[in-house]
């Protein structure tokens, strides 16, 4: 059980989905640089990306919508 400090429940939590690892790279490094966002976990594919938000509970998912899968 992870439990989130104050701070870290005053900020987005967001998923993203691409299969193009540069994309989630340059994404995941301008999100976390902002004090109120952050992101809680990527995925490459469709199939992952269910299985991950449904645990993971993110605020936002950010997703290629023309990748395969």
């Amino acid at each position: 059980m992870l439990l989130e400090t104050e701070e870290q429940t005053k900020q987005w939590r967001i998923y993203l989905v691409d299969d193009h690892a540069v994309v989630r790279d340059g994404l995941r490094t301008m999100i976390n640089h902002e004090k109120d966002m952050r992101v809680v976990g990527e995925a490459d594919n469709g199939r992952t990306a269910v299985e991950q938000i449904g645990i993971l509970q993110p605020h936002v998912v950010l997703a290629d919508v023309s990748m395969p899968g």
